[in-house]
């Protein structure tokens, strides 16, 4: 239990696998929270890939905290060896979770976060700074409203916050109806994909779970053309550790997306940059920095996400100008030199912000980065709950062990592909 008390209560931004876990972590130590959740569910992200299978097992996707409150309601943890897919994850731990009289009577759906600063002080003010509690600006369904906050941890990940398809990273917005940025559910989109001229661009495994659920509906419908888009000079890379990989199923994307290529039933357009667009009411034209175009109807962006500072605007924030990530986490991650299993596991000393007890965890923290996966967020979760609770010695120790692989390991071109 905690040995510090709190005259206001530690806000959690994000209903998701990270911020439940937060308020897991926080429960067991008896310390006061509050979950605030833009959505109208939890997990909203998720349900946006729920059809999608997770290539890290079960192991790797339940914290160990949340799982010992669960035990306690007569919850049974999944087999441990077991792929989840979204909606297993959904349906099968947060819900359940979220669920947990512990965790339900502090969860507010529909609660977005407008801002957040310090009570009465903007960003330039430093007398008083650290010893005044933290003001959350939220827009809740009864109107717009202002709360007190002891800590902070932001858990709204990256999801939701796309990077573009052009290699220089502008935005495009003319053609939004024909662009998505989520692993389409091919079987049931069938008036939209089938028989249609696809592109998917990308060459993490988010792209490539996504060529498989193209090709499956090439079978039923033959004339649906795929063109796989990867700024990569060599589409071998792409491919990843395959049987070398410690997660299999993730090493079986790779395995999969190798035969599809050499089947000849997608093909491939390697060194390809897209730099600008045309359209017209049926096509839209893609073309490369080296002039090369490509026309078709429908296209697939999965070249990862970015984090939202927005409404962080009033907090100082230390953040890494490349990854975008919190900056003293930015070597550790760089996805030109490490993959998902060669991170380093951190804590709260590497998520430590200018603003005290202010955190961003989970897949935010690491920006831009693709190399993230959840039992490095529930880790990041349990060093800084010690650290809330005085205790600096856990805090500051280790206690994750991941698989060494590297296979998500990119080159700088494509340092935003979805990975992890």
């Amino acid at each position: 239990m905690s040995t510090q008390s709190f005259s206001h209560p530690i806000f959690i931004i994000g209903a998701g696998p990270i911020g439940l876990a937060a308020a897991a972590h926080l429960s067991h130590q008896g310390l006061p929270f509050s979950i605030l959740e833009a959505g109208p569910d939890i997990g909203t992200h998720i349900q946006t890939w729920s059809h999608v299978k997770m290539f890290s097992n079960w192991e790797y996707n339940i914290d160990p905290v949340a799982a010992a409150q669960l035990r306690q309601s007569g919850w049974e943890h999944p087999e441990a060896e077991a792929f989840p897919t979204g909606h297993d994850l959904l349906e099968y731990y947060l819900r359940p979770l979220a669920a947990l009289p512990t965790i339900s009577e502090n969860l507010y759906l529909e609660y977005q976060v407008i801002s957040i600063s310090r009570q009465g002080i903007d960003k330039m003010t430093t007398t008083d700074r650290q010893l005044s509690p933290f003001e959350v600006i939220v827009q809740t369904p009864t109107g717009r409203r202002r709360f007190l906050a002891a800590a902070v941890l932001d858990a709204t990940g990256v999801w939701g916050q796309p990077n573009s398809m052009f290699s220089a990273g502008h935005p495009h917005d003319s053609l939004i109806e024909r662009v998505t940025h989520t692993i389409p559910n091919f079987r049931q989109e069938t008036n939209r994909y089938a028989n249609q001229r696809l592109a998917i661009i990308g060459s993490g495994h988010s792209a490539l779970t996504a060529l498989m659920g193209a090709v499956a509906l090439k079978k039923d419908y033959p004339e649906t053309d795929i063109h796989w888009i990867i700024r990569k000079t060599d589409v071998v890379e792409a491919f990843g550790g395959e049987e070398n990989d410690q997660l299999a199923e993730r090493g079986q994307l790779g395995s999969t997306a190798r035969t599809l290529v050499e089947s000849g039933l997608v093909t491939v357009h390697s060194g390809f940059k897209v730099a600008q667009t045309a359209s017209t009411n049926e096509d839209i034209s893609l073309i490369s920095t080296d002039h090369r175009q490509l026309t078709v109807q429908e296209i697939i962006v999965l070249t990862g996400n970015r984090p939202d500072f927005t409404f962080l605007r009033e907090i100082r924030l230390d953040v890494d100008f490349i990854t975008e990530s919190t900056r003293q986490l930015a070597p550790l991650i760089d996805p030109n030199l490490h993959s998902c299993g060669t991170v380093r596991p951190h804590g709260e000393a590497e998520l430590r912000q200018p603003e005290k007890n202010f955190y961003i965890i989970g897949s935010k923290s690491y920006g831009r980065a693709p190399t993230f996966l959840l039992t490095t967020g529930y880790e990041q979760i349990r060093s800084i709950v010690a650290h809330l609770t005085g205790d600096t010695i856990s805090a500051k120790q280790i206690w994750l062990k991941l698989p060494e692989t590297g296979v998500c390991r990119i080159s700088a071109t494509e340092a935003s592909s979805s990975c992890c």
